[in-house]
């Protein structure tokens, strides 16, 4: 198989030990150097204090990664050439041997091969505002609907069409619950002002659903965990919905379309809250890789 699983995670695996995979693209190109490679480490971390196994996931030199060790860490966050890579990228970066960060896509569809059935990030991607004249879709949502892998993050990234989003979530048929919370979480916000059918209140509960789908044949789509950002370490909603506005008219003012759209979106909230967006983001990667760990150890247990 092409892929490279770390001694650590490999081991953990044939243990049937709790093991959380964590993207790369937040290291790449989600935060500035050097906080990247602290973030990530940090991360690391967090699994490891919840007594799971991290498996970063990234592509070095054609080589999809399952686990990385300081020194590919440390690549990933300090390459200024590496690449961002969706799935669909994947086949071309391996037969070029390039290196690339792992979008929530290719992490999801990597760590499904190497058997690790829960991943944890910040938010999804999803249908873009405007979608009736562009047809922009993120890549994640297809992928998720053909991939068995429980997805722990906090909604979707706000930037998007949030009700589009899980129409089409629920057209695809990937399963989809709140984390001790009724409405579905709007990433930087603790509610993006939509429902969700259904809570589970334990990472026991999650493990429970987990079973269940195996249970009913093998789990041939992913299950979505959307757990909020708490209120306390939210995006105030007024400042989000005035510098929204701003980014999405300074977007169609400058003509940014495609994949330029969600960077330059997140890049304008960054600066025009003072870091206030970055730093929800952070407290929901970081509340998101510690119940990722107690969900993995919870499923562990059989």
């Amino acid at each position: 198989m092409v892929l490279v699983v770390s001694e650590e995670v490999r081991e953990a695996i044939e243990a049937r030990r709790p093991v959380v995979a964590l993207e790369s693209t937040i290291i790449a190109h989600g935060l500035p150097r050097p906080r990247n490679l602290r973030v990530a480490l940090e991360l690391e971390d967090a699994v490891r204090g919840e007594g799971a196994v991290p498996a970063t996931v990234a592509v070095l030199d054609g080589r999809p990664l399952i686990g990385l060790d300081k020194a590919q860490l440390e690549r990933v966050a300090n390459d200024g050439g590496i690449r961002k890579l969706g799935h669909r990228d994947l086949p071309f970066a391996v037969a070029a041997r390039a290196s690339g960060a792992t979008t929530v896509s290719a992490t999801a569809r990597l760590a499904a091969l190497a058997g690790i059935r829960v991943f944890a990030t910040g938010g999804l991607g999803g249908v873009h505002r405007e979608w009736t004249v562009t047809q922009d879709e993120s890549a994640d949502l297809g992928l998720l609907a053909r991939t068995g892998i429980t997805v722990v993050c906090a909604g979707v990234k706000s930037i998007l069409d949030v009700p589009a989003t899980l129409q089409r979530l629920e057209t695809l048929g990937v399963a989809v619950a709140g984390y001790g919370t009724d409405r579905f979480p709007g990433f930087y916000l603790s509610d993006s002002g939509h429902p969700v059918d259904w809570t589970l209140n334990a990472p026991e509960e999650v493990a429970g659903v987990m079973r269940a789908q195996d249970a009913l044949g093998g789990a041939e789509s992913a299950l979505i965990i959307a757990n909020p950002v708490p209120e306390a370490e939210q995006l105030d909603p007024e400042l989000h919905a005035r510098v929204l506005d701003e980014a999405l008219a300074a977007c169609a003012e400058r003509g940014v379309t495609g994949q330029a759209v969600t960077p330059f979106l997140l890049d304008y909230l960054v600066r025009h809250t003072d870091g206030a967006s970055l730093r929800a983001n952070l407290a929901a990667v970081r509340g998101n890789v510690r119940l990722g760990a107690r969900i993995a150890t919870a499923w562990a247990r059989g």
